[in-house]
């Protein structure tokens, strides 16, 4: 339905009707709108008909909804129009004298995206609608059949209500598991600052009071010389204090060992597998391919302590009998697996939400934006593969400077 008529390239105005007509279609009040119900709703019309623009405005206002209309029909002025006010509905004419729908489509996906798109045309093929739908259209209106414009704007607002209510959601929840990441990596950093004060405190405070108890017991055993009961006392001692020392000097170890700060991440693998292989028999194996290199502290805590629940975990459930495990460089990552040939861990105990250490570990690679991954069978074993980025140590470094 075209006309010679000449109109302006931008038309706005307000449109208030305040009883629609009887039978008529009431235009929902779009809920996804910032602007209250009661505030116009915001409509962008590509236009190049005086007409058809006069009998698009008619049928919306008969809902008896405010509107706020702005028709254009150049493409200067419909991207100058997204630009100043995004509206919170299109509506488009596919053949127009300067540009086409596609176009305007394309446009309003990139200034506009999310605003429902739906063509007002006279003529469109099947397979054009179509095609402009898999682009991204909401809906099409044949203009000899404008009774369903209303229906199709009522839809898609709704439509779009919802999707925004649900990116609302989304965008929430991201938001409270971004939180409870940062909260999970400042306890995992609050936890291993006090492991490091309380094995230098057992190390330093009780290694050093024992040491200096034991060298009170050497003197006394020359004090006693001929008295045989009493030196066998203190040798007693002196063996119990050795012993404790020793049990000390393990548990300030576990709690952090300081071959982590001073050598470094594969060297404190290398001591851990052999801790491990002493003290359950299980053979292990270790390929270590990567060159000496102090990482970020943050960053070797967390590989390392991934490594540490991972053999806990072989020496608690695998029945194992050897594990082998291999620290490389692939690419930018860094690559560490651990394999063994235990029973193999099952896809129902990987997602057991009892399974507090595997989703430790996981979330441990998290914070460097790395992942574990677990596959294992019966025949098989078990192996753990973690990669993190080696990018990731030099942004810790910069947050720990």
């Amino acid at each position: 339905m075209k006309t010679g008529h000449k109109v302006t390239a931008r038309r706005s105005r307000n449109l208030t009707v305040s009883s629609p007509v009887s039978g008529a279609p009431t235009l929902a009040a779009p809920t996804s709108s910032l602007l209250p119900d009661s505030a116009p709703l915001r409509i962008l019309l590509i236009e190049d008909s005086a007409p058809d623009i006069a009998l698009i405005e008619h049928m919306l206002r008969t809902t008896g909804r405010a509107l706020a209309v702005c028709s254009v029909e150049t493409c200067v002025a419909f991207e100058n129009e997204l630009r100043r006010r995004p509206p919170q509905l299109i509506l488009s004419d596919y053949s127009l004298p300067t540009f086409d729908g596609a176009k305007a489509l394309a446009l309003a996906q990139l200034l506009a995206p999310g605003v429902p798109f739906i063509f007002v045309t006279g003529t469109m093929g099947e397979e054009v609608a179509i095609a402009m739908l898999t682009q991204g259209a909401t809906d099409y209106v044949l203009k000899d059949r404008l009774t369903r414009l209303v229906p199709a704007v009522n839809r898609a607002l709704a439509e779009n209500a919802e999707r925004l209510e649900r990116t609302r959601a989304e965008e929430k929840l991201q938001r409270s598991h971004d939180q409870l990441r940062a909260l999970t990596g400042h306890l995992q950093f609050v936890r291993e600052e006090e492991r490091t004060r309380i094995a230098r405190e057992v190390h330093d405070e009780l290694g050093q009071s024992l040491t200096g108890l034991r060298l009170d017991l050497a003197w006394l055993a020359g004090e006693f010389n001929g008295a045989r009961k009493p030196k066998e006392k203190i040798k007693f001692m002196s063996a119990q204090i050795d012993a404790t020392i020793q049990s000390i000097r393990r548990i300030a170890t576990e709690l952090r060992p300081g071959v982590l700060d001073s050598l470094g991440l594969a060297a404190a693998i290398e001591w851990q597998a052999a801790e491990f292989q002493q003290r359950t028999g299980i053979k292990c194996k270790l390929h270590v391919e990567v060159a000496e290199t102090m990482w970020a502290r943050d960053f070797t805590t967390a590989c390392f302590r991934i490594f540490q629940e991972t053999l806990t975990n072989i020496s608690r459930h695998a029945k194992a009998t050897r594990v082998v495990v291999r620290l490389a460089q692939s690419g930018h990552d860094l690559l560490l697996t651990v394999h063994d040939d235990g029973r193999g861990i099952t896809a129902k105990a990987i997602a057991h939400a009892g399974s507090i250490g595997l989703m430790g570990m996981q979330e441990r690679a998290a914070q460097l934006g790395g992942d574990v991954a677990f596959t294992g069978s019966p025949e098989a074993g078990t192996t753990v593969t973690l990669r993190v980025p080696l990018v990731a140590t030099a942004a810790v470094a910069e947050d720990l400077s």
